[in-house]
């Protein structure tokens, strides 16, 4: 289906662009959303009237975000979440999640501008895409972590994954030493 964007549409096109779509795409999002219009000569002399408003509105929202986006550009949020030993999340840190933590924060975040390309199901650093407006991005970390101690450790750049695993080799070890000394100590013993 031919359409005529009213906005800057990601991987599609700009505001008047007439593109070729596909029908589901153009009936159950872009023109419900209006940020299309099918294609007739009607809707282009309509276009053609609107198009100074939609430039201008379009301008004015693109400002907005723009200085949201400057505010929030490089933050770092902190999410405590349950894991097991090996740092897998029981469940998964979601857009709303995201956008939540940054509004507690006092950041206007709409959780449809939060980009994952999948949930983060571990924990760690994660810098997360926001699309404040299709022409404005910024970029933010999400510190996932068990506890605020642990969230502080992976902020000065520690992996506790890592570390926590060194740990319980080196207690090993020990114990395993210690069995080993204990055996030894058995067997030169009467019984």
């Amino acid at each position: 289906m031919q359409v005529i964007l009213l906005e800057r549409v990601e991987h599609l096109g700009a505001i008047g662009d007439e593109v070729t779509v596909k029908d589901g795409y153009a009936r159950n999002f872009l023109l419900p959303t209006h940020k299309a219009l099918r294609v007739t000569e009607a809707n282009r002399k309509r276009f053609a009237h609107m198009r100074e408003e939609l430039e201008a509105r379009n301008a004015e929202t693109r400002a907005k975000a723009q200085t949201a986006a400057e505010k929030v550009d490089g933050q770092t949020f902190v999410l405590l979440r349950q894991a097991g030993e090996g740092g897998q999340l029981y469940g998964s840190v979601s857009a709303r999640d995201i956008a939540d933590i940054a509004e507690a924060a006092g950041y206007i975040v709409p959780r449809a501008a939060v980009v994952l390309d999948k949930p983060i199901k571990t924990i760690g650093q994660h810098a997360v895409r926001l699309r404040l407006h299709p022409e404005v991005s910024s970029t933010i970390t999400v510190n996932v972590a068990r506890s605020a101690d642990e969230a502080e450790r992976q902020a000065k750049g520690e992996n506790v994954i890592a570390a926590a695993l060194e740990e319980d080799r080196a207690v090993a070890s020990a114990q395993a030493q210690e069995i080993a000394a204990g055996t030894l100590a058995n067997e030169g013993a009467p019984n």
